[in-house]
């Protein structure tokens, strides 16, 4: 407990409200997507109406079972992150539409801040040692029988997740969801730099 636990918990607020009012207010309104498990969120909200946090936590769990057996303490960190953004992204959704109603933005300047505000909001979790988990976990995992780098793996995945939007969703969510991915990778990198690098994993 003490003052560690409260820091840990206020960055987790934060975080989260970060991320939500990036996915809700800028990426939703356009059909953009994010990478990594927010963006398969993303698509099955865009294609069926599932409520997004509700869908993350229900792909949580096979990445969870998984990394149960590799590092629990990787689990331990990301479950009150991924648990309270989830929760979050959803209270949230409903004030969506006045937002976009009355503020005026490009598409690009919603492309570019609402990832900043998701990288934000990661990079603040990371930075006190908490994290959404989703496909970084997964990326950690499959890093001990594939021979490449945890990073590399990650925007594999962040590619084909946006790749794969591409086909199913508006012509335009490509380039603007590249240019997402791009700010909150800006964005988690300033917020976690100077980390050790075994300290952290990026998202999502």
């Amino acid at each position: 407990m003490g003052m560690l636990s409260w820091r840990k918990w206020a960055a987790i607020i934060l975080g989260s409200l970060l991320i939500s009012a990036g996915i809700n207010f800028f990426l939703m309104p356009l059909m953009i997507l994010d990478g990594g498990l927010i963006g398969i969120a993303l698509i099955v909200n865009y294609l069926f109406h599932v409520q997004v946090g509700l869908t993350m936590l229900i792909c949580s769990i096979p990445i969870f079972a998984l990394a149960w057996f590799q590092s629990r303490s990787m689990i331990y960190q990301s479950i009150n992150g991924l648990l309270l953004s989830s929760y979050v992204i959803d209270l949230l959704s409903p004030y969506r539409f006045y937002f976009l109603y009355y503020i005026e933005w490009t598409p690009f300047t919603r492309a570019v801040i609402g990832g900043f505000c998701i990288g934000t909001g990661i990079g603040i979790m990371l930075r006190n040692g908490s994290t959404t988990g989703g496909t970084d976990l997964l990326a950690h995992y499959l890093s001990r029988y594939i021979p490449l780098n945890v990073g590399v793996i990650i925007f594999l995945t962040d590619f084909l997740i946006i790749g794969t939007g591409a086909f199913l969703l508006p012509e335009n969510t490509f380039l603007l969801s590249l240019i997402t991915v791009a700010a909150g990778g800006v964005a988690t990198s300033l917020c976690t730099w100077n980390l050790p690098h075994n300290h952290h994993f990026r998202q999502e």
